[in-house]
This record gives structure tokens, sequence and C-alpha cells, in this order.
């Protein structure tokens, strides 16, 4: 569904850089060549929208700023030097943009290599995406001879608790298709929650590892701006966060949050504030001047990943 929804928010686009292309055209002079004239005015079609995005972009940034968390010293902006804060917002945008006009177009669905080994990885992606949002997560595990699943959850605006049955026969599915008796789960912000769900609801025994990156553990205000039952329940103090956490943290359960690696970055521009993903019990790895969607594709964040995977794979010994 999302595919179908991604498809037509960008035909409803290139209309739309058509139609100021059109209004441009009648602005320039008659003298030009019409060759020229015709590119120059796509060509401002194409920068309105694009400046229309970033100003999306810089909205997100804006409300998330205004709901901080405070950072550590040494993850702190330094305001003598702008260039990293561009660089921050520029390669969250593009990642943006990359994500919503390329990479969910392509699902990633199940990726296996008979002569892979170690424990198979399951991708959850976030609100509002589908398993394309992985695209270069996936190339990097599949470089890296690691056999991986990533599922694309609907409806999109379902309660989390309904994607914990997709869930759970995904991880049916990879452990059947690799041979593999459990596997490790990396989730991107909302999936992280579905993860959490599923293992309130099916238990641990399947799951060597839950790798979060960017997830709102504790809710995020931008949530209060989406439509969906998901949203409402990623809500800052939401009356279902309230009851995950107190199953997690009630006798053995409390257990599960061992499983956990959530990586997340202070300058997290959807989730506010951004140490909503701190998770206690969990192993948390913190990063800075990353950005929410650029998670997925951020050379450190890749890395650091892979890493918990492979440590992981090889901690496995069952």
């Amino acid at each position: 569904m999302i595919k179908r929804l991604l498809i037509l928010l960008l035909v409803i686009e290139v209309l739309g850089v058509l139609a100021v292309a059109a209004g441009l055209r009648t602005w320039l002079p008659d003298d030009w060549p019409a060759t020229v004239a015709v590119l120059t005015a796509l060509a401002g079609g194409v920068l309105v929208l694009l400046l229309v995005r970033m100003l999306i972009a810089a909205n997100n940034f804006r409300i998330s700023w205004r709901a901080r968390s405070v950072p550590d010293a040494i993850h702190a902006l330094n305001p003598l030097n702008p260039l990293t804060a561009a660089r921050l917002f520029l390669h969250e945008f593009a990642s943006t943009m990359l994500t919503s006009s390329w990479y969910m177009l392509r699902p990633v669905g199940l990726q296996w290599q008979p002569q892979a080994r170690g424990l198979p990885v399951l991708l959850i992606h976030g609100y509002g995406c589908n398993s394309g949002y992985w695209r270069p997560m996936s190339d990097q595990l599949r470089a890296a001879g690691i056999n991986h699943y990533g599922i694309d959850l609907e409806p999109p605006g379902a309660a989390i608790d309904d994607f914990a049955p997709q869930v759970q026969a995904a991880v049916e599915h990879l452990c059947t298709v690799t041979g593999g008796p459990r596997v490790i789960i990396l989730a991107h912000s909302m999936g992280g929650l579905v993860a959490r769900a599923y293992l309130r609801r099916h238990g641990a025994d399947r799951i060597a590892r839950v790798i979060t990156l960017g997830t709102p553990h504790h809710g995020t205000v931008l949530a209060d701006l989406g439509p969906g039952s998901n949203a409402v329940q990623m809500r800052c103090g939401s009356d279902w966060l309230g009851a995950l956490a107190a199953f997690e943290t009630a006798g053995d359960a409390n257990l599960q949050r061992n499983l956990f690696c959530s990586i997340y970055s202070v300058h997290d521009n959807i989730v506010a504030p951004q140490n909503s993903s701190e998770l206690p019990g969990a192993r948390n790895l913190v990063f800075g001047a990353i950005g929410h969607v650029a998670l997925g594709r951020h050379p450190e964040i890749v890395r650091c990943a892979l890493a918990e995977i492979v440590s992981t794979q090889q901690c496995d010994f069952v």
C-alpha cells in the first residue's frame, strides 16, 4: 500500500513541477530559444519542489529542536562551526528524498544466499515506510553474506499490536528458509516498538537480539501530527507505551530488555525529546549530527549495526 501511495505522491509532484514550469514559461522572454526556455522553466519547477521539501524537513528540525533533550557535551554541535549543522541537515534531506523517491519503490523482501552462515536478520521499517527503506542496509548485509528479510507492515495506520502477527509469520518464515533457530531483529523508528509488541505477545524464544535505530521508546512530540492509531500510541506518555513498559519491567519479562541495543542520535529530527530512544536495561549507543531517516544509510550507523549483528552471530552457539 505504501508503494502505491508513494507512486501517487510522485505523480502529484511531477504534475506540480509541470504546472510551476508552465507558469514560469510565461514570464520568460519571448526571444529565448524554445529549448532553453523549456529547460529553464522545468529547472525552476524542480527547484520549487526541492524548496518545499526542504521547508518540510526544516520544520521537522524546528519542532524537534523545541522539544529537544540536552545532549552530552561530546555530541553537542559547535555553534562556531555551522558546517556541521549544514551537513546534518543536507544529509537528512538527501536521505529523505532518496528514501521517498527511490528506495521505497524497491521493497527488499527475502534476500537469501545458500552459502551464508550465521543467524538471519529480520528488517522492520518504521512509520509511513516500507521495506524499501532498508535498501542501503540490505546492500551491506548482502555484501557481508548475511541472510535477511525486509517485511512490509500493513495497513500503515494500524495499531502497533496489530503488526505483531506479521512479525511472527516473518520470523517463522525466515527460520524455515534459512534453517536458523533464531533471528536478529533490526528495526527503525516505530519498528522497534513493533518488535517490543511482538516480544510481549510471543516471547523471546526465536529472537537472539533486537537492534533499534531511532526508536521512540518513550514517545515523540511529532507523533501528535501523524494520522493513524500507531501515531497516537507513539505520543509521549501514551497509555500504550506505559502498559508496554510496565509489562517489560515486571518479573521475568524484564529479561527481554537485555536483548536490546538502542542506537540513536541526539540530533534526531523526528524523535523528540531525543533521549526518548534510550531504553533502560538495554545497550544504548549514542551518536550525534545524524538525522532520523539518515540512520538507515549513514556510514557510522551502518557500521555500528553490522558490528552488533556480527557480534551476536559469533556469540550464538545454539
